[in-house]
């Protein structure tokens, strides 16, 4: 067998009451906190992401996007929050293109709508049973007490040193006394743990009632004294913001994108977000190696990496010149995702030459694709710049995987709440034609994209991972290596991954790397010189970098009950379960 794959250095966790994992095992512990108190799958899940803009807090904001996918154990709907918001109503994309030369700069000026904040609350509210001081427990207790600073985070930080001392607000968080903390520190966020407190402290002035009590949670944030303060931030630092579009703002609630394919014999249900996000680029990736002869090919071989690598990039060509926010632009979903579409385009892979560069996009009747221009970048990519995981499976069969997300280094935080607002319109175009062109209340396309797969009446497994535009590829392999393969969930994830760099970076200012595939050092050095010699420009990482994104998923067999959960050691992230 090619690649020297190994069996699982982490065990996979068991349970059949319900199984957690995590980004951090302060998250797992968040969420299971929860459900061994009564809670269900979604309250954990929430209880998971306010600890993981905790602990997390350089790579994960709770004003920043979160983005989920919920299952309902009674009815096994399959629902998601569009958990990002668009940009505000005051924005002139000719400003941009004028004042910044078509670049989106940082600092407030890339600030859109935080929708965190209210994705939680919309999960309780329409789908949990707890509290918002039940599920913000874990998160407070981190913020106030501390916890010790890992690798992931000082790693992060070390990159964006520089950038960090554009604020000085920024820097006492992050880097106290101008540098980066040693690893094991105690990380104390003050600011933060008195904001979620506040929330909790509002909750509990509306009564016993619990939809009231969230319904005042929202309140604070998007109309209260915290509105007042994120708006007041907003005009001192020039920036867009306005009390209206936090009053405003509602995240979505939307079904699934979904196709079933045939991986390992079984015909499996994929579901994924909507094209506000980078979702429906899984499913024409699978559509695409559907039409290739990968199902035919020996894992871990030169072939294998190639074919899945030449896949990759057709479908992140037309990502570049499809997708955008539904709301806004005509996208051909169905067309992107289809087998007759999926074949066409895999009859461009040269099963002996890697494309030179990001493919031309293809050709659907009707829509006038976008070309990029090629704005090269030299040189390894940076680490991916940010997100984490939580997905959950409750007995009840309810399950959530979300990818909340936002950044800590390019936008000043908020003074004396710990909150940087969310930055995530570095993943729009100051650029008229591009499908992700900002406009007022357009949401960015989104990288943070939660996953669903299930064969109806069988198994159901939430999945995702952070990782930037590495989110798509990790999940494709690890899939692959799941169900095609038939490969342990454990191993499967922890199987060596590569990553394809030819496509334009989904953050600002969206440099490529032409050729660029980056893979883990664990793979033989004989097949990275076969992968070469075929075009590719190989770097090899080390073994278990984070840069080859940090996958977790819990999978339930719905006939025995049992649940299993896996986590990616290459990141702090950790299962539990009972």
């Amino acid at each position: 067998m090619h690649g020297r794959f190994t069996l699982a250095v982490v065990s996979a966790t068991l349970g059949h009451h319900y199984v957690v994992s995590a980004g951090h095992e302060l998250a797992a512990l968040a969420a299971f906190e929860v459900l061994e108190g009564g809670g269900n799958a979604i309250d954990a899940g929430v209880a998971a992401m306010l600890t993981l803009g905790v602990v997390y807090s350089d790579q994960v904001s709770v004003a920043g996007v979160a983005p989920m996918m919920i299952r309902l154990g009674a009815t096994g709907e399959i629902v998601t929050i569009a958990g990002v918001g668009g940009w505000p109503r005051a924005l002139n994309v000719d400003d941009y293109i004028a004042r910044y030369g078509g670049e989106i700069p940082l600092g407030v000026q890339r600030t859109v709508i935080p929708a965190a904040l209210d994705a939680f609350v919309t999960a309780l509210s329409r789908y949990g049973t707890f509290t918002f001081r039940d599920v913000a427990a874990r998160a407070i207790r981190c913020a106030s007490q501390g916890f010790p600073r890992h690798q992931v985070m000082l790693d992060y930080i070390a990159q964006h040193a520089d950038d960090y001392r554009h604020w000085p607000e920024n820097v006492d968080i992050w880097m106290p006394d101008g540098k980066v903390p040693d690893l094991g520190s105690q990380f104390v966020q003050s600011d933060l743990g008195a904001t979620l407190q506040f929330l909790c402290d509002q909750e509990l002035t509306a009564g016993a009632d619990r939809l009231a009590g969230l319904a005042a949670v929202r309140h604070a944030f998007y109309q209260g004294d915290l509105a007042q303060q994120i708006v007041t931030h907003q005009r001192q630092h020039d920036g867009l913001l306005s009390a209206e579009d936090l009053a405003d703002f509602h995240c979505q609630i939307l079904p699934s994108l979904s196709r079933t394919f045939q991986l390992g014999g079984d015909p499996v249900e994929v579901h994924t977000c909507g094209a506000w996000s980078q979702g429906p680029t899984l499913l024409q990736a699978l559509a695409i190696l559907e039409g290739s002869n990968v199902s035919t090919l020996e894992r871990g071989s030169p072939a294998y990496y190639h074919t899945m690598a030449e896949a990759i990039k057709l479908a992140l060509a037309d990502r570049e010149a499809y997708l955008g926010d539904p709301d806004f632009i005509d996208v051909p979903v169905d067309t992107l995702m289809s087998r007759a579409y999926g074949a066409e385009r895999a009859q461009l892979i040269d099963p002996n030459l890697a494309a030179p560069g990001m493919p031309a996009p293809g050709s659907i009747p009707g829509y006038a694709p976008y070309h990029s221009p090629v704005i090269h970048d030299r040189g390894l990519p940076k680490l991916p710049a940010d997100t984490s995981i939580v997905c959950v499976i409750d007995q009840q069969g309810n399950a959530i995987c979300a990818t909340p997300s936002d950044t800590s280094w390019d936008t000043p935080v908020v003074p004396g709440t710990g909150l940087a607002i969310s930055s995530r319109g570095d993943q729009s175009r100051a650029v008229r034609g591009h499908p992700s062109v900002m406009a007022p209340g357009k949401r960015p396309r989104l990288t943070p994209n939660p996953c669903f797969i299930q064969v109806p009446g069988q198994w159901i497994m939430p999945f995702g991972t952070p990782g930037g535009d590495a989110q798509v590829q990790a999940n494709l392999q690890v899939l692959y290596h799941h169900l095609q393969f038939k490969l342990p969930l454990q191993e499967a994830i922890e199987a060596p991954r590569f990553m394809t760099h030819s496509h334009p970076d989904s953050f600002a200012p969206h440099r490529c790397r032409p050729g660029l595939l980056t893979i883990e050092g664990r793979v033989d050095e004989a097949i990275t010189a076969d992968l070469a010699r075929r075009g590719h420009a190989v770097e090899r990482l080390n073994d278990w970098t984070h840069a080859m994104a940090g996958v977790c998923a819990v999978r339930q067999d719905l006939k025995s009950g049992e649940i299993e959960g896996a986590a990616d050691p290459r990141r702090t992230s950790r299962a539990m379960g009972w």
